[in-house]
């Protein structure tokens, strides 16, 4: 009489599948306190690899916030003609205000000006020598947010140049394109660095399991030799290089943000100097969890070469 196997429902084989990579995955975290020392070395390394990069994003993310800040304060400043009436500048001012490309506009009007200049300039007493009040009237536009950047504020500028009563416009943004210029080049930089040490981060983990798979020949023999499945056998490797990534990515989550904080004083200081209120940002919670899945990604990819390359190659005597 032969046997008869019961085949399991499929909701009690999924539930066994998941249940069986979890118990997997909990036995490979295990595995790496059977050697301590050997484990929290390669985290070390694995943290101080990504924490590099990770340290590159925040400060080229603190440089674009600065960058933000300081193209959004840009402006244009346009003087008027000595011999303008005020009937005309206020007609001026009320035509310009009406552009779609402008946020907002000020009037300084001459003796605001030489008043200003006067206080400022410590020229006080020389100014009443003069017959007569040389500076012109000014209007101080500030263009809308869209119309901030280098190229777009350039053709409003040579748009409002060409109004009556307009005797030169002016737009200092050459060191915003020079900053935008660094900052691309830091990108840039900071990108190959990143492609570099993530790279290392492959190796690192690779190798080390390279290594736990030649200690644990002679099991992996015996498995074969049982009749174990690929899978099977790949299936505590591959858990490890996971672990191995999110753990290193926590890291360097962790050295990411005490550096953003040992650094946060001399920045505040520097930033007092020049009257700003800015404060330094970390990573945040968004970034500090796409380290981590970055981190689990690298391990996979790793492991995943690392075991079907050693593995496939073990067989029995």
């Amino acid at each position: 009489m032969g046997l008869v196997r019961h085949k399991q429902p499929p909701l009690r084989r999924f539930v066994m599948y998941w249940v069986d990579h979890a118990r997997q995955a909990m036995a490979s975290l295990g595995e790496l306190w059977r050697y301590p020392l050997a484990s929290m070395m390669t985290l070390a390394v694995l943290g101080v690899s990504l924490a590099l990069p990770s340290c590159f994003h925040v400060l080229l993310k603190n440089a674009e916030k600065v960058e933000s800040g300081w193209q959004d304060s840009s402006q244009i400043t346009l003087y008027l003609r000595k011999d303008l009436p005020e009937e005309s500048i206020a007609a001026l001012r009320k035509r310009i205000e009406l552009y779609p490309e402008i946020d907002s506009v000020d009037y300084v009007s001459r003796d605001q000006a030489l008043s200003e200049f006067r206080e400022q300039s410590g020229f006080g007493e020389a100014l009443d020598y003069l017959d007569g009040n040389p500076l012109p009237a000014v209007l101080i536009i500030v263009p809308d947010a869209q119309w901030r950047n280098p190229e777009a504020a350039s053709e409003l500028l040579g748009k409002l140049n060409a109004e009556n009563g307009v005797e030169q416009g002016k737009l200092d943004l050459q060191w915003l394109g020079r900053l935008q210029g660094i900052i691309k080049l830091l990108r840039h930089t900071i990108t190959g660095i990143a492609v570099l040490l993530l790279a290392a981060v492959l190796l690192i983990v690779g190798n080390t399991l390279r290594l736990n798979i030649l200690n644990q020949r002679s099991e992996i023999e015996v498995l074969k030799l049982v009749g174990a499945t690929d899978a099977f056998i790949h299936r505590p490797f591959l858990y490890t290089g996971i672990w191995f990534g999110v753990i290193g990515g926590m890291l360097a989550w962790w050295l990411t943000e005490v550096m953003v904080l040992w650094s946060e004083g001399v920045v505040s200081e520097l930033a007092g100097l020049y009257d700003s209120q800015f404060q330094l940002v970390g990573l945040g919670l968004v970034d500090g969890v796409n380290l981590i899945l970055l981190g689990a990604l690298l391990g996979l990819i790793a492991s995943w070469f690392s075991v079907h390359r050693h593995i496939r190659d073990i067989e029995p005597s």
